[in-house]
C-alpha cells in the first residue's frame, strides 16, 4: 500500500478520478447505444465502489504508513482508525447494493420502502463522522510525522482541510507525503 504514498500528485488525481471519469463515460455511451436503464443501474454502484475502493485505499496507506513514522512520544490509536476507516467503506457497499434494488423497483413501477430511510439516516450520519476522524487522524499523524513532535490542531488544521478537499489537496500534500516516503520499499 506504500505504492499510494509514493505516487506523484498528478498520478493520483488520474488514478482516483480518471478512472472513475473512464467508467463512466463508458458506462453512458452503453447507456446511449442501447437506452437501456438497467446499464446504469447496474454498473454506477461498481463504479462508487471502484471509487471509494481508491479513495479509502489511499487514506489506509497514509494512516499506516504515518502510524510507523510516528515519534515515540505521539500516541495514536491506530485500530479506531481503521474501524473508523471500514464503516464508511460497509455502510458505501451496503446502500450501492440498496441503491440497485431500489432503483430496479423504481424502473419496475414498484413502490420502494421509503420506511428504511429512518434507519439510512442515522448510520449515514455516523459514517459521516467516522470519515471526518479518519480526515483528524491522517492530518494529525501527517503533522506528527513532518515536525517528529506531538501537535495541535491548530498545526495541522491546514492538512486536516486539504484532505477535506482532497481534490485540491492531493495536488498540495502529495509532494510532502512523497519527500517522506521517497526511498521506502516497504
Amino acid at each position: 500500500m506504500i505504492k499510494f504514498l509514493q505516487l506523484k500528485h498528478w498520478q493520483l488525481f488520474l488514478l482516483i478520478f480518471g478512472v472513475a471519469f473512464i467508467l463512466q463515460l463508458i458506462t453512458f455511451a452503453s447507456f446511449a447505444a442501447t437506452n437501456n436503464i438497467k446499464i446504469l443501474v447496474y454498473i454506477y454502484p461498481i463504479i462508487m465502489l471502484i471509487y471509494i475502493g481508491i479513495f479509502f485505499g489511499w487514506f489506509y496507506s497514509m494512516g499506516t504508513n504515518f502510524h510507523k513514522k510516528l515519534p515515540a512520544n505521539v500516541k495514536m490509536n491506530l485500530n479506531r482508525f481503521k474501524l473508523f476507516l471500514i464503516i464508511p467503506i460497509v455502510y458505501i457497499f451496503i446502500l450501492s447494493i440498496y441503491q440497485i434494488g431500489m432503483i430496479s423497483k423504481i424502473s419496475e413501477n414498484e413502490q420502494p420502502n421509503v420506511g428504511i430511510f429512518a434507519f439510512i439516516i442515522p448510520i449515514h450520519l455516523f459514517s459521516m463522522f467516522c470519515i471526518f476522524y479518519c480526515l483528524y487522524f491522517i492530518a494529525k499523524e501527517f503533522k506528527s510525522v513532518e515536525l517528529q513532535k506531538s501537535v495541535t490542531f491548530s498545526d495541522f488544521a491546514g492538512e486536516f482541510f486539504l484532505l477535506w478537499f482532497f481534490p485540491i489537496g492531493i495536488w498540495i500534500l502529495q509532494p510532502r507525503i512523497n519527500k517522506i516516503f521517497e526511498n521506502q520499499t516497504n
